[in-house]
């Protein structure tokens, strides 16, 4: 007996997920009891002015009690020849409804207070971050309230705006010597196709359709915890080749599944 034909036959241990249903006065409460509990002991606040504001793990971790997973729609560079910007959109997926229950924006820049330095995909990461806090925030904010913190994310808080540059004084103005001999113009050197630094491509992340598509299938009978944890983590990394492919990956493991279900029955 082959080792699959093995885990077909044995009967599959169903291990109990506890989640909460907001719909529920008294499920609520125990959620912002649980809720708190997991902020303070993973230190996942920050105190901002004397106040807690909750980092974005905190947030998903609230959403995951619930069954709500964050899906990023898109990432836009809105940069100009002066700035790095990024904007993004992040919406949230019901994977018991089935359903979008939510969404937010949000943008970052190296103007903001403190991130003059930072790298591009810092940048763009933070938007991301910061939309996924948002999205959240949309709809779990009385949550987050209920169980002793500020209903913003952390990560809202550091955003400085784009600072206007610094008047610098008045320069001194300097006698001219005498005598100056005239410079000659230098012509500038035309840049030739190998001097001029091509820009990388986008990354065309997977669509909105593919990710639901995805979570789709993960939620189907044969599919095990450990692939949809795993598949569930990775998500938002996926190419739109990869999303194709994880697809079609998912529907032909499916299949074979089935069956082989259906050929040990018989």
């Amino acid at each position: 007996m082959s080792e699959a034909t093995k885990n077909i036959k044995e009967p599959v241990r169903k291990t109990k997920v506890e989640s909460f249903d907001i719909s529920r006065s008294d499920e609520t409460l125990q959620l912002a009891t649980d809720l708190a509990k997991f902020i303070k002991d993973n230190k996942l606040s920050t105190t901002v002015q004397g106040k807690e504001f909750v980092n974005v793990e905190g947030w998903q971790y609230a959403g995951s009690r619930l069954g709500i997973v964050p899906i990023v729609d898109h990432v836009i560079n809105v940069s100009t020849e002066a700035e790095i910007k990024y904007q993004a959109k992040v919406t949230l997926f019901d994977m018991r409804s089935g359903h979008t229950v939510g969404a937010g924006f949000a943008i970052c820049s190296n103007k903001e207070q403190g991130k003059k330095f930072y790298q591009e995909f810092a940048i763009m990461s933070m938007a991301q971050t910061r939309a996924i806090g948002k999205a959240y925030r949309n709809i779990l904010a009385w949550i987050i309230r209920a169980a002793g913190y500020e209903p913003t994310p952390a990560e809202e808080m550091d955003y400085g705006g784009n600072t206007p540059a610094e008047a610098k004084p008045a320069a001194t103005p300097v006698a001219a010597p005498a005598a100056v001999t005239p410079m000659k113009a230098v012509p500038a050197e035309p840049l030739t196709p190998a001097a001029v630094a091509s820009e990388p491509a986008p990354v065309a992340y997977a669509s909105a359709p593919q990710k639901e598509e995805i979570i789709r299938l993960l939620n189907h009978p044969v599919i095990t915890r450990q692939e949809k944890t795993k598949m569930l983590l990775n998500i938002n990394r996926l190419d739109e080749e990869r999303a194709t492919g994880a697809i079609a990956k998912l529907k032909k493991a499916i299949e074979d599944r089935e069956n082989g279900q259906a050929a040990t029955a018989a």
